[in-house]
């Protein structure tokens, strides 16, 4: 195993305490570096255990990070929650040592090909849905990256002659160097996370990190009806395969005469009716046909994508339904964390929503988020630290009905006693989840929690 001699008897420091953070230390450990773990937190705000990383010879610096923790050190290892313009990072550059994300090292391990996946929105979707069609081929098939397992944990554990496929972040590639996916896509670009990346051209030149180290033997699988994204193909060394809702092409993956078709070589392939597609509306359409483009080039029989679309209900945490209480239905969109997805999640319902968003503020524009409020909800319950800047954007739109709260228990019990059939309770927060919870995914359980806990509470 050549690659994971790399390490070897290095010094590293890996920044970020958290899933990823964690699971790269006791691999990079495992792999004979000398490793040390470091977070901003004092270990009584991280609440974690760490004697077990401690008893395998990992070392611990938390709480205040000074330039002293990079004496000596040879690579320096990035969470995704670690921004490349923190000091830290900035220092070891100064001092000539390798930056890298948790991704990049995964790269440098595996010896399994990785497809990755980023965008705005559908990232989720999409990567579980390639992970599905590729489960058909026999093949061991791993799904990790920011979703499930870190990608470096998935990149130990999968064989040659199996496939990772990856969910990629805007923070994941901020740190990559030599990042080479045999196949990457990139389904969209909306204005996300400009807290962190600054500009619009920043956060994309992030997300085309994910081809820029790909040859012409590697595909980049692009969304035609974005312009943005189109235009990408004429700096991608790979093949650039596109996919349309809107357009018939000559190359690609499309919708045409109520059908997903693959047209490649001068053939047309035909996947299935649009109609048999089980995750419905338009944005899990382009979802589909970029994950039938992916799987075409990674080898999946086409009956097999047919056989997953018309049985893929939909991941957690995206459009959920969990419950019915009293005629009204709750779903949890605790992965709406940008206005883009949480504009979708409205479209998807014929109104009489009663909204609960807010969450940490990403300095996103709200004009259409709210103009399209407008139109789908009865209610707007708001939360969080963007709540204010949410309710003077909801203001500017003439919204009558706003609630500003101060708890999710609050927001939650505040929609149930507004609530009357045929309404809705949609949690969509157009927000991270970081000023209440540790991810969305903790956000979206405990919406479940309270709304289950509602329901064992019904006389």
């Amino acid at each position: 195993m050549v690659k994971q001699t790399e390490f070897a008897n290095k010094k590293v420091l890996v920044l970020g305490a958290g899933v990823s953070g964690i699971s790269v230390a006791c691999i990079l450990r495992k792999l004979g570096a000398a490793v040390t773990l470091s977070d901003a937190k004092p270990a009584e705000q991280l609440g974690k255990d760490f004697s077990a990383l401690q008893s395998d010879g990992i070392m611990l610096a938390l709480g205040n990070q000074q330039a002293e923790l990079l004496r000596g050190v040879d690579y320096l290892v990035l969470s995704p929650g670690i921004s490349i313009y923190s000091p830290l990072v900035a220092a070891a550059r100064e001092q000539g040592i390798t930056v890298m994300s948790e991704v990049e090292v995964a790269y440098r391990l595996s010896e399994a090909p990785i497809v990755a996946i980023t965008g705005t929105n559908g990232k989720t979707t999409t990567t579980t849905l390639v992970g599905e069609m590729l489960k058909t081929t026999g093949r061991e098939v791993a799904v990790g990256g920011n979703i499930g397992a870190a990608l470096s944990e998935q990149a130990l554990a999968v064989k040659p002659d199996g496939i990772i496929v990856a969910e990629i972040s805007s923070f994941q590639l901020e740190g990559v160097v030599n990042f080479r996916p045999h196949i990457a896509a990139i389904l969209n670009i909306t204005p996300d996370h400009l807290d962190r990346h600054r500009t619009m051209d920043i956060y994309q030149q992030m997300k085309e990190q994910i081809f820029t180290k790909q040859q012409a033997a590697d595909y980049i699988i692009l969304n035609y009806d974005d312009l943005a994204v189109r235009d990408m193909a004429k700096r991608a060394a790979g093949k650039a395969v596109y996919f349309s809702l809107t357009q018939s092409l000559a190359a690609g993956a499309f919708v045409e005469d109520g059908n997903v078709r693959i047209s490649w070589d001068g053939k047309k392939t035909d996947i299935c009716a649009v109609s048999d597609i089980k995750i419905k509306g338009g944005h899990n359409i382009e979802n589909a046909l970029a994950a039938c483009a992916i799987g075409y080039f990674a080898g999946v029989r086409p009956e097999a994508m047919a056989a997953v679309l018309k049985t893929f209900a939909g991941v957690e945490h995206r459009l959920e339904f969990v419950a019915e209480i009293d005629g009204v239905a709750y779903y949890n969109d605790s992965k709406g964390t940008n206005p883009e997805s949480s504009i979708k999640a409205l479209k998807a319902f014929d109104g009489q929503i009663i909204l609960i968003a807010g969450g940490r503020d990403k300095k996103t524009d709200l004009t259409e988020f709210m103009q399209v409020a407008k139109e789908k909800t009865d209610h707007v319950i708001l939360l969080g630290e963007a709540q204010q800047r949410f309710a003077e954007a909801a203001a500017r739109q003439d919204i009558k009905n706003v609630h500003q709260v101060f708890s999710f228990d609050e927001a939650v019990t505040l929609a149930h006693s507004l609530a009357q059939p045929p309404q809705v309770v949609l949690l969509s927060p157009a927000c991270a989840s970081y000023d209440m919870f540790d991810n969305y995914e903790q956000r979206g359980k405990a919406f479940k929690d309270l709304v289950h806990r509602l329901v064992r509470l019904k006389p």
